[in-house]
């Protein structure tokens, strides 16, 4: 069930949030969350039963491996039974994503022609299964509650923030589900609503247009000329950042309607005036959870110069294969990896740029690499990259070749149709506009007031966003 459809929005949503709280008003509070449980199951299972059982299983085993880790005393079997836990979670994810990509290589590699499985990615495996991980290290290290077999439930499959995140922390979740936020709050209900809007215009109305142009454009990667690849890619960078952060939103506001505060994950990371920053600014909770539970573990920044350049690799190349099963993906990761070593080192020698450059830089680097993380090959990558950098063809839109024709007395009109129309350029200019010098939609939360201003404004975009429901598009991260 997608947040931008009729059925979430108008019967699935307005469903859970009345049963929940009239259970809560009637006393019946663990029954509220039960009831919370058994819609976020509903809501997983909308897009495929069949992966139901593998949910629960990776949940009960999960609860179970925390549960011995929290009690017992046993220094060698707590390592032991972790071991199992982490692998155990590695391993599912790895099957159910990695096999084809797996047996791919070898073949590849070899000259083979083993099968592939075509396995159906289950749908939010790689964001639980992160999730998890942290749970059984905590347990480990006796951070954990004994919380029940329920609480443990809600907290890893409650809805809003299932299928794509944010990657919760338990401390930060199920310490909320207290009596203490058992009652409507009209505050809650407001600024979720709110925030909520805002990400539905996001995805409907921004990030799907933007799909459009990026869509068509990786689609004739081999014919863009220098214009079009342009467009293209910057079309595939803010489509992204939209339709992320745009979930993000809709995950935290129907998070709010409950009185639960998810974490934020998106703090205008376009602003970025180095890599480092773009990645303190870019889906936050996964480079928190990198940075606890694999780069400090492996040493951080503690040993030396050196180790802590690999240990940057490592966590980055993570990220890259946890995205996705493809080798773009993997050198998505390398390239973000050898940036952030090298503005390290670059950092660690006192080095600084202007401002503007270093934002220049950054963003270009940037988006950039999203044309690997967008292409379904390295040869469509290249291709785009190539006509970006003038080694295609060069040519001008058919208005600007007009204009400057008579001029320098040269043919400029291209030789064919141009993929894309003044208002994907015009479109492309509001969108940077938007992400470099407007308020991101936290800090518009943070500044909300319920006055007459913010219903109009909330109630306008709702409806127009609402209007195009009909365009029913995924989510992009829901392929991750």
């Amino acid at each position: 069930m997608l947040f931008n459809s009729y059925e979430f929005i108008f019967f699935f949503l307005p469903s859970v949030f009345v049963i929940y709280f009239v259970l809560q008003y009637a006393g019946l509070s663990r029954l509220a969350k039960i009831s919370l449980v058994v819609a976020s199951l509903f809501f997983y299972s909308w897009w495929n039963v069949s992966y139901l059982p593998l949910i629960l299983a990776s949940v009960v085993v999960n609860y179970a491996v925390g549960t011995y880790l929290g009690k017992t005393n046993k220094l060698g079997t707590r390592k032991t039974v972790l071991t199992i836990g982490i692998i155990f979670n590695v391993l599912l994810l790895g099957y159910y994503k990695y096999t084809d990509f797996f047996i791919a290589t070898v073949n590849t590699v070899l000259k083979e022609s083993f099968p592939l499985l075509h396995l159906a990615l289950p749908l939010a495996i790689s964001f639980f299964t992160f999730q998890q991980i942290a749970y059984l290290v905590d347990s480990y290290r006796y951070e954990t509650k004994g919380y029940r077999f329920d609480e443990y439930m809600l907290f890893v499959v409650f809805f809003p923030q299932l299928i794509a995140g944010p990657i919760v922390h338990h401390k930060e979740v199920m310490s909320q589900f207290h009596n203490e936020n058992s009652r409507l709050n009209a505050k809650n209900i407001s600024l979720g609503l709110y925030i909520f809007g805002i990400g539905l215009f996001k995805k409907v109305m921004i990030a799907d247009t933007f799909a459009i142009w990026a869509n068509d454009g990786y689609k004739n990667a081999f014919d863009l000329n220098l214009v079009e690849a342009w467009i293209a890619s910057l079309s595939y960078t803010f489509q992204l950042y939209f339709d992320f952060s745009g979930y993000a939103d809709m995950a935290v506001g129907a998070a709010l309607l409950f009185n639960i505060m998810l974490p934020i994950n998106f703090n205008s990371p376009y602003k970025a005036l180095n890599i480092q920053d773009f990645w303190r600014r870019w889906h936050i909770t996964l480079s928190r959870f990198l940075t606890a539970y694999i780069y400090i573990p492996l040493g951080g920044s503690r040993i030396s110069p050196s180790r802590t350049y690999i240990n940057i690799m490592i966590i980055f190349m993570v990220s890259g294969f946890w995205h996705g099963a493809g080798w773009t993906f993997i050198f998505w990761g390398f390239m973000h990896g050898v940036a952030s070593v090298i503005y390290r080192w670059w950092n660690r020698r006192g080095y600084s740029m202007p401002k503007l450059l270093a934002w220049f830089i950054t963003f270009q680097f940037v988006n950039a690499a999203w044309v690997f993380f967008r292409a379904e090959s390295f040869a469509q990558a290249i291709a785009i990259l190539k006509a970006m950098f003038g080694m295609g063809k060069i040519e001008l839109p058919t208005r600007v070749a007009r204009v400057l024709e008579p001029i320098f007395n040269i043919n400029l009109l291209p030789d064919g149709p141009m993929l894309y129309t003044t208002p994907s350029v015009l479109l492309i200019i509001i969108g940077m506009l938007v992400v470099t010098f407007r308020k991101n939609s936290f800090e518009m939360l943070e500044r909300f007031k319920p006055n007459n201003i913010n219903m109009v404004f909330i109630v306008l975009i709702s409806i127009v966003s609402i209007l195009q429901l009909g365009k029913v598009s995924e989510f992009l991260y829901f392929n991750f």
